[in-house]
């Protein structure tokens, strides 16, 4: 039987309130969500099937056979398709698909789908495969499901925010030794897989693919200089900070599947007065934000603190739509810090905290971002590399 996760209660808890029989996941961040499972390639369709009753089904091209049963968590693994000797459901997951939904009394039920992720030609499929069930989204139920955190969750997390503290630290040094932006985001990058090599035997830093490619590695900087900082992101290039310049530089890092991001603007020498003030006015912000990162405060209050300081500050105009997201299976979730949500803390969120400038006018920008946790007294800071004012 599997050993499953407190999400699966959970999403099953969200799938009786809705009347959803089953959800059949494609999404990759959705399919490792319930699985465990990451063949970081999508080549042929991974496929979960959660019933409301009954344990998930975790269904793989017979090529997948061997990687998903030494990595997932779902003892019930079925196979479709045709590789070497393997003995499998039938030749397409069409069928494999059509027949565990008759397997599980469920095809003729209401069946959720991803329709946020999911794509035209394969939502026909499903209707073919579905004529006689009622097909809802389950989109939102995943997003509700997924701004609580796990243990096994957040225990990554941490090991993905070490990882990219060590990437801040070198490419801070990278800056002060008068590296360009590519020499920044290399030696960062270095710095985190030496780490991850030498300390982190048993965790994979893959992130997840397409049905066209892969991403075998998933500890990732970028750094742009001066006025690149405007494009917020971008391929660094071969560009020279110049003294006097600011220079942004961003990570994220992944291990087993979760994220962390850790952003940080630093000062190529002393600075103008004009980026020297809008530095001092962000970090203020994160100061005041600090103590209402709790249980029961709105999300949105985060926000507001912000906009009320930017404010009081004189950049009224500047002000951004929002001051960081939720995060963990995605480096970018979809809960944004901004004056619109309707999110309460709780004990195991996770989001970064990023309230930034940008003054074109001015040739002004910042950029800071932590990954912090909500605890049951208040907050952590998972990410925990040198903050505040940065000059080399």
């Amino acid at each position: 039987m599997t050993q499953t996760r407190p999400r699966i209660a959970r999403l099953k808890a969200a799938m009786a309130a809705e009347g959803i029989d089953a959800l059949i996941c494609f999404k990759p961040e959705h399919t490792f969500y319930l699985s465990g499972f990451n063949p970081i390639i999508y080549s042929h369709p991974v496929i979960v099937i959660l019933p409301l009753e009954g344990d998930p089904v975790l269904m793989v091209h017979a090529l997948r056979d061997d990687h998903g049963r030494s990595e997932s968590w779902v003892t019930d693994i079925r196979l479709y398709g045709a590789w070497s000797t393997k003995v499998t459901m039938g030749p397409n997951w069409q069928e494999a698909l059509a027949s565990v939904l008759d397997e599980k009394g469920v095809r003729q039920g209401t069946i959720g789908l991803e329709e946020d992720a999911m794509p035209l030609a394969r939502y026909r499929v499903m209707q073919g495969i579905l004529p006689g069930a009622r097909l809802v989204d389950s989109s939102e139920i995943f997003d509700r499901c997924r701004l609580i955190k796990d243990p096994d969750e957040i225990a990554n997390a941490r090991i993905a925010a070490t990882l990219a503290d060590h990437g801040m630290d070198a490419a801070v040094e990278a800056v002060a030794q008068g590296c360009n932006e590519r020499e920044i985001s290399t030696l960062s990058m270095a710095a985190m897989n030496r780490y991850w090599t030498e300390h982190l035997p048993d965790v994979e830093v893959a992130d997840f693919g397409t049905l066209e490619g892969g991403a075998q590695n998933g500890l990732w900087t970028w750094t742009l200089a001066g006025d690149r900082m405007f494009r917020n992101c971008d391929n660094s290039s071969l560009r020279q900070p110049k003294r006097g310049e600011t220079v942004a530089i961003f990570i994220w890092a992944v291990a087993n599947g979760i994220h962390a991001e850790n952003e940080r603007t630093v000062a190529y020498g002393p600075i103008p007065a004009a980026n020297r003030r809008a530095l001092d006015t962000i970090l203020k912000i994160r100061e005041d934000i600090a103590p209402l990162m709790r249980p029961g405060t709105p999300l949105a209050e985060l926000f507001n603190v912000t906009k009320r300081g930017l404010e009081a500050a004189g950049y009224a105009a500047n002000i951004p739509g929002r001051i960081g997201h939720t995060i963990g299976i995605g480096a970018h979730e979809h809960t944004s810090l901004d004056a619109k949500s309707t999110v309460v803390l709780q004990p195991g969120m996770m989001f970064t905290l990023e309230p930034n400038l940008r003054v074109p006018a001015e040739n002004v920008a910042t950029q800071i971002s932590d990954t912090i946790l909500i605890t049951d007294t208040g907050h952590e800071f998972l990410t925990r590399s040198r903050g505040g004012y940065l000059e080399v």
